[in-house]
């Protein structure tokens, strides 16, 4: 493919738009945690002319994917100017918002759908346990009818909706190319064949959301835990590292790290959809959101996240016209791609990507629910450790707490 040009977004000081004060980054934890080793990639390698250099980029891709799923991105064009702006927005957006918008816009997951405002009262529409968890996202048809979007936000969607175009059409294509010539197949294969287009998302999401402290009864009830230990149900996950240590990975040694901080970095997850694309090589990240050191316990914890989806209608399956797949076969160590060959095996009919995704969506359930996260509801203990057990559409997900 071409190289890649920078981000060029909209100016952000016409005079129609009211003016944001900045993002300030708050400071990073300085208690002594568990860290995860992430590896980082360099987006501008695939550039180079020099095919050894971009030989060893698909390599350490490679790698990164089979053995973590999760990697740091880095050098893929946006500035960390034009990535603090993105935040000055979202910090706007919750200091603007009026109760009549976020009533008015309010969400309806149950739908399967997860478009709009979230109160921070849990993952349903109505009202539960208050989670400090608000987000706004947005979905296809939000990019579609500006009404939509809060009114507060609404000078500022040129700038919001050419950043998500740079990261999806720009930076996700570049990491599907990367993760096609892993599985040795063209460089658009991934691009054309598997991601959702027709908006600035496709069939994904564009999530603000904002992290507030919790009281210390629904800490207590949730024991810390902000979102289940969970992976994404699409292609790719694009989060921008913060300062507030929350997220946390799953690793091969069955303990979770927090992901630390590297600044303008995207860390990037591996969602179901991809780990069932590439036959079990790639794999699906196990992560939560937990509480902050007890040194940021009190911070609020902005987050800017671009889910990649696949084609909704697009039943899931492997690309079995890989070279890699058909010299090496499937692999089958972990999740959801071993449910999946069980699924095929017995003559089960496999869910396509939107069925897979909206049920999902549409039974979450909160880390303060005491009624199912309990062993004998939502919980089973394997080999001494609790677990988290769903089924999906016959599929059987189990992850750690």
């Amino acid at each position: 493919m071409p190289p890649s040009a920078p981000f060029n977004p909209p100016a952000a000081d016409l005079p129609n738009k009211p003016f944001v004060p900045e993002w300030v980054p708050p400071p990073v934890t300085q208690q002594k945690e568990n860290f995860a080793e992430l590896k980082s990639i360099d987006l501008s390698l695939l550039d180079s002319e020099d095919p050894v250099v971009v030989e060893e980029l698909i390599q350490k891709v490679k790698v990164a994917i089979r053995d973590d799923g999760f990697l740091f991105l880095e050098n893929y064009g946006i500035s960390l100017e034009q990535l603090h702006r993105q935040f000055a927005l979202a910090q706007y957006l919750y200091h603007n918002i009026s109760e009549e918008e976020k009533e008015r816009l309010l969400y309806s997951p149950e739908t399967g759908v997860w478009s709009g405002y979230k109160h921070p009262y849990g993952f349903k529409r109505h009202r539960g346990v208050p989670d400090g968890i608000e987000q706004f996202n947005w979905y296809k048809p939000d990019w579609e009818d500006r009404n939509r979007t809060p009114t507060c936000l609404q000078p500022f969607m040129d700038e919001i909706e050419e950043f998500c175009n740079y990261l999806t059409k720009s930076v996700n294509r570049r990491l599907l190319t990367l993760f096609s010539r892993v599985l040795e197949l063209p460089d658009d294969y991934l691009w054309d064949n598997v991601q959702s287009h027709g908006s600035p998302t496709g069939e994904g999401y564009f999530r603000h959301a904002l992290f507030r402290p919790v009281e210390k009864s629904t800490q207590e009830a949730s024991k810390g835990l902000r979102m289940h230990g969970h992976t994404d149900f699409g292609l790719t996950t694009q989060l921008f590292s913060v300062p507030i240590s929350s997220l946390q990975i799953w690793g091969r040694d069955e303990q979770w790290y927090y992901v630390p901080y590297k600044p303008g970095a995207l860390v990037i997850n591996i969602g179901d959809t991809l780990e069932i694309v590439s036959g079990g090589h790639f794999k699906a990240t196990r992560h939560r959101v937990f509480k902050p050191p007890v040194d940021q316990l009190q911070s609020e914890r902005l987050s800017l996240v671009l889910f990649n989806s696949s084609v909704g209608d697009l039943p899931m399956s492997p690309a079995t016209d890989s070279p890699l797949i058909q010299r090496e076969g499937y692999i089958e160590e972990q999740g959801i791609f071993k449910e999946y060959r069980k699924q095929m095996s017995s003559g089960r009919p496999v869910p396509t990507n939107r069925q897979w995704r909206e049920i999902q969506i549409s039974t979450a359930t909160d880390p303060t629910d005491t009624i199912s996260n309990r062993v004998g509801a939502h919980q089973v203990v394997i080999d001494g450790q609790v677990m988290h057990q769903r089924e999906y559409l016959g599929m059987k997900v189990v992850l750690p707490v």
